[in-house]
């Protein structure tokens, strides 16, 4: 029997690389599409570049997209890529729409032109939610994005919705809530914070500053959460689900379980910068995940402090990794 074939928009993110590796583990063909780029960002997949394939496409580009279903002719696809940070957002807020949201109908138009029997999955976020008009948030609950990130993918997540109503594509989107790793972007607040730690640990900075420590989201595992995208696609048909562990935990509590894992007091070195604060701060988001624990049988594993201990770890063990080489060099 010929294997599943799936194909990954994003793969080089966080949650790329882990669906990946799940997939692999299943026994999927794995196709990454990625954009040309003189230095492609491929540290979080090197490990399994000889187990997947990359093919150029960009979301922006109609054209190449079709081209690349006609080539692949994936069985799933996983639409993961975007302009995801919500910072960015506000300064390339077009950019961003053009991404984030539009890129979105051009894969499900290549999809309803290719092969409308392809299974999709797009991914939504909490975000959606912004200044949530009830707590726990989940799929009935109003949206009310507060970011330009927030409303591209609030688009993104209604024109599948539409084109799923409409051309009876398979097509779902997970509504998932922060979900951080080891391999999270150092830009997001979730590793900012475990990196600053092991830097300072390691003498390579004297403080860190963050904005609003009193800030609540719901965080879980990247690890958890890719598990989840994969189970939605497995369903009889096709529906939206909130992905989340339904706890809430603030900045400073991330702060203090990171410091403390280092053995660091986090009031020596945390810096409030008022000018790091979002310009519409969303100040709690927590999902019920009650609907995907009773249809897919979902359950995060990880756990708040398990997940924050762990990111602490990778990047002191990274830091210690970088510092030997760098005195062994200097022996040289």
């Amino acid at each position: 029997m010929t294997a599943q074939r799936a194909l990954i928009t994003g793969i080089t993110g966080q949650d790329g690389s882990y669906l990946a590796e799940l997939l692999l583990q299943k026994g999927y063909a794995v196709v990454g599409m990625v954009r040309r780029s003189s230095t492609e960002p491929y540290d979080r997949i090197v490990h399994m570049l000889d187990r997947i394939t990359l093919q150029q496409a960009d979301l922006l580009d109609q054209e190449s997209l079709i081209r690349l279903i006609r080539e692949v002719r994936p069985h799933e696809i996983y639409n993961l890529a975007a302009q995801s940070f919500i910072p960015t957002s506000w300064e390339q807020a077009v950019l961003t729409a053009e991404c984030t949201a539009v890129g979105v109908t051009r894969l499900l138009e290549a999809v309803r032109l290719v092969d409308s029997g392809i299974r999709l999955y797009q991914a939504s976020t909490g975000e959606m939610f912004g200044k949530a008009q009830e707590t726990p948030q989940d799929e009935r609950t109003p949206f009310c994005p507060r970011s330009p990130y927030g409303v591209a993918k609030l688009y993104g997540h209604w024109i599948t919705a539409t084109y799923r109503e409409r051309y009876e594509l398979f097509a779902c989107s997970g509504i998932l809530f922060n979900h951080e790793s080891p391999r999270r972007g150092k830009e997001f607040v979730s590793r900012k914070v475990t990196d600053g730690v092991a830097r300072i640990k390691h003498g390579l900075a004297v403080e860190l500053k963050l904005g609003n420590l009193e800030a609540q989201r719901d965080w879980g595992y990247a690890g958890d959460y890719v598990r989840a995208m994969w189970l939605m696609l497995q369903q009889e048909s096709p529906d939206d689900y909130v992905i989340a562990t339904g706890e809430t935990h603030s900045v400073r509590e991330l702060v203090q379980i990171a410091f403390a894992r280092a053995g660091l007091d986090w009031q020596e070195y945390v810096v409030e910068d008022p000018a790091l604060k979002r310009p519409a701060e969303v100040d709690v988001l927590q999902g019920d995940a009650s609907k995907a624990k009773r249809v897919l049988d979902w359950q995060p594993e990880v756990g708040f402090r398990e997940l924050v201990e762990m990111m602490v770890d990778a990047d002191l063990q990274r830091y210690a990794e970088a510092v030997s080489a760098s005195q062994d060099t200097r022996r040289r």
